[in-house]
């Protein structure tokens, strides 16, 4: 709880209507959420406008309003009247929560691919090295030992506060969070004081946001332009872990001021791979840093994961942890759902579930299955609705080039038709018996697992971790590898039974 007064002391070209001298027990920007006592943060979004839930927010027990709008009607709650309402919510929501990343080791990853299967790896691995590590991310968030399913990768900035307070309370010491262009854009991490910044590669994709490759680089770069901004940690340095070899680390590093790591395959890079030995159970390679090398192993399959382990070791040692106990503990890092995951099944065929749905993505992915491949790979994906449709063909490509066999189907087509989505796929096929189309999704894995011979690996690409589809109306339980495995199951008894 903190009085109003208090809560504004940072803000400057406000109004108020009504008493500075009452207390506010929380603040929020969803009227849903709102509880008795709370500031409601009444913006403007790309689609709605805050301002229409007022009257939800002051019935749910709101007992102050930030509004760029007077409203001479509304006695019920004190109004503050702000020009800009979303610069000043991070403000505000620091102030409440008193700076929690001010008592944090915070983390923050951005970049196209890779920030998923990065922030686990660095998690598990600040566990071991600093103690409990929380997590917010597109799978979930981790605080302290709860965990909670994501409902976005970077949430509002008034909630990644109040986690992270809620993640020191329950003693947390670091914490690592995925940081989307978007979020930088709209500013939800404002506010928050970033000790390392990551960033692992800028590929097609969110150009429907974007539009152009050059405003979505300037989105990442928000993050790196930004360290130090709010420090008030006292002799805290900052650090930019880049990836060398992505030919946009100079465009995200400018006008930064951190101390650089860059890392990749190239021996110009502070931290590189080489002699790389690609495997399906994981990946050996020798790992250099400031002039000694070490013999590596880390449990994760494909050349892509060769720099998500070499942006988290650049974390761990600008923390001073020797690069000799990093690689130590890398060798029993657990997998990452969703993330090449395989799939256990009663039929034993090789099926892998990945959340890759752009086309680099898919190209890393498919990359590692042509290495290790025996027999055919057979892909399933699809495109999600009302997201960049450029990539659409470009998906199709990839996966023609990587793949013997695609099966074109539904992700979450939302408010689009799902069959449209396939349509604009296929153009990208150059081979009319290179692919096949099967919109529902449930259908097309059991297509390809029909299919599948012993020796051929299945990869169903595009949602990964997630437990639902998304369609205009309505939204169904879908979880690939649960689906997977079902799909096998029923197989495998319906053989038995026959014999």
């Amino acid at each position: 709880m903190m009085k109003l007064k208090k809560l504004l002391k940072e803000v400057s070209d406000y109004q108020i209507k009504g008493s500075k001298e009452i207390s506010i027990t929380g603040i929020s920007a969803n009227s849903k959420l709102v509880a008795p006592g709370n500031l409601f943060i009444a913006k403007k979004g790309k689609t709605h406008d805050g301002g229409q839930y007022i009257p939800e927010a002051i019935e749910a027990g709101a007992c102050a309003i930030l509004t760029d709008l007077f409203d001479p009607s509304l006695k019920q709650a004190v109004q503050i009247i702000h020009p800009r309402i979303a610069e000043i919510e991070g403000t505000l929501a620091a102030e409440f929560y008193q700076h929690p990343s001010d008592e944090l080791l915070m983390v923050g990853i951005t970049g196209t691919n890779g920030k998923t299967t990065t922030s686990f790896i660095i998690k598990n691995l600040l566990d071991e090295f600093r103690g409990p590590c929380g997590l917010i991310g597109t799978i979930e968030y981790i605080v302290g030992t709860h965990r909670y399913q994501a409902c976005r990768t970077t949430p509002e900035v008034t909630m990644n506060h109040k986690m992270l307070r809620e993640m020191r309370a329950n003693g947390c010491r670091s914490a690592v969070m995925e940081v989307t262009s978007h979020a930088l854009d709209q500013g939800r991490v404002d506010k928050i004081d970033f000790d390392v910044a990551v960033f692992s590669n800028l590929t097609l994709d969110h150009l429907d946001y974007h539009q152009t490759m050059e405003s979505y680089c300037e989105a990442k770069n928000k993050l790196f332009s930004q360290l130090g901004k709010y420090t008030r940690k006292k002799s805290s340095p900052k650090y930019a872990v880049i990836n060398q070899d992505s030919p946009w680390s100079e465009c995200v590093l400018k006008n930064c001021s951190a101390i650089q790591l860059s890392y990749g395959l190239n021996p110009m890079a502070d931290l590189y791979a080489s002699d790389i030995q690609l495997g399906r159970q994981g990946t050996h390679a020798n790992v250099t840093y400031r002039g000694q090398t070490i013999k590596a192993f880390w449990p994760f399959a494909g050349r892509f994961n060769v720099y998500n382990c070499l942006a988290s070791m650049g974390v761990l040692l600008t923390q001073g942890i020797s690069l000799e106990a990093i690689i130590q503990k890398m060798a029993n890092l657990p997998s990452v759902k969703g993330r090449l995951e395989p799939v256990q099944n009663e039929l034993g065929l090789k099926i892998y579930v990945d959340f890759a749905h752009s086309d680099d993505a898919l190209a890393n992915v498919l990359e590692t299955l042509k290495e290790i491949k025996k027999g055919r790979v057979i892909t399933v994906f699809g495109c999600g609705g009302d997201r960049d449709k450029t990539k659409r063909p470009k998906m199709a490509e990839v996966s023609e080039k990587y793949s013997d066999l695609s099966i074109v189907t539904s992700d979450n087509p939302r408010s689009e038709d799902p069959q449209k989505i396939c349509q604009e796929i296929i153009q990208g096929f150059k081979q009319k018996d290179s692919y096949l189309v099967e919109v529902d999704r449930r259908q097309a894995i059991q297509k390809a697992i029909e299919i599948a011979q012993p020796e051929d690996m299945i990869l169903i690409a595009g949602k990964g971790h997630e437990a639902y589809q998304i369609f205009a109306h309505k939204t169904i339980e879908f979880d690939d590898a649960k689906v997977a495995a079902d799909i096998c199951s029923q197989l495998a008894h319906q053989s038995h039974s026959c014999i």
